[in-house]
């Protein structure tokens, strides 16, 4: 049986309550009513492959979304067709009503930020000079960095737990490391979109959980947060939407604990699946087919 045999979840309502946290220093620029990301119809082709097929999905404001799918389905490429890195062979995407795809670079990067899986470390630089690249849309083209900027960049060192790194070279660190710099970096960016490409690659099991806590407080501010995911539990857990795709199309869209059911996860992944709930906490217990 295949996903498309069963009947997609469409509900657009979520039930995932809302952590109380403290307002953090790093608000979103700009926030967008109603639904901030939508996606119409979208297809890329890589390589004479189909990756994308007619993918329409919303990620909305305030909220955090995740996108899943087993390997080659589509989610890096989703991505970085939103964020204008690879062309789209046809379709749109809006934020918040407005064409992204014909903004100018400069607007564009003032109004979302990628995380990419694994941003190598391709000069020497000061970990505090790599974050405050984030700040190159806001800052005139012939000024340097004000003291502002540089606090903007130190707290964002610090709202990923890496302000112990700020004077290291980058070239130096872990990837696990150089993967917290540069969700610092797309922070001091101040995106109202942040988009998380496996944020939790290279990450141990604290550091993986930290990184999803600062999506759901990032969220709580007002940012839009779509973000790919392999591990189903922390879609379960930290998201408050999920988009299942099957190769390059959508086959379910909603809130997690009614989409990510036993029987379309294991048409989708081809594993046998189980629904449990442990101290409260929906979990999937996955097994080979």
């Amino acid at each position: 049986m295949s996903a498309r045999d069963l009947a997609p979840v469409t509900t657009t309502d979520s039930s995932a309550p809302r952590a109380a946290l403290d307002p953090p220093d790093l608000t979103p620029a700009t926030a967008a009513p109603g639904p901030a990301l939508e996606v119409l119809d979208l297809a890329a082709v890589l390589g004479g492959h189909v990756v994308l097929d007619g993918v329409s999905a919303t990620a909305p404001t305030a909220a955090v979304t995740a996108v899943v799918g087993p390997n080659g389905s589509g989610k890096s490429t989703l991505l970085r067709t939103v964020v204008g890195a690879l062309p789209p062979g046809r379709g749109a995407v809006r934020l918040a009503g407005e064409d992204l795809l014909a903004m100018g670079r400069r607007r564009r990067a003032r109004e979302l930020a990628l995380v990419e899986q694994d941003s190598a470390a391709d000069v020497s630089l000061d970990v505090l000079d790599v974050v405050l690249l984030g700040r190159t849309p806001h800052s005139s083209r012939w000024g340097g960095d004000s003291d502002a900027d540089v606090a903007l960049a130190s707290d964002a060192l610090a709202r990923v737990g890496a302000a112990d790194l700020a004077h290291r070279d980058v070239a130096t660190l872990s990837g696990g490391e150089r993967q917290r710099v540069h969700l610092a970096r797309a922070l001091a960016q101040q995106p109202g979109l942040l988009l998380l490409d496996e944020p939790t690659n290279h990450l141990d099991v604290a550091a993986q959980l930290a990184v999803l806590g600062l999506a759901r407080s990032l969220a709580a501010t007002g940012m839009t947060v779509l973000t790919a995911l392999h591990d189903l539990d922390h879609a379960l857990r930290f998201c408050d939407q999920v988009v299942v795709l099957q190769e390059g199309r959508v086959v379910a869209a909603g809130p997690p604990g009614a989409v990510l059911t036993a029987e379309l996860v294991s048409a989708v992944y081809g594993v046998r699946a189980r629904r449990a709930t442990v101290d409260g906490r929906d979990l999937l217990l996955l097994d080979p087919a």
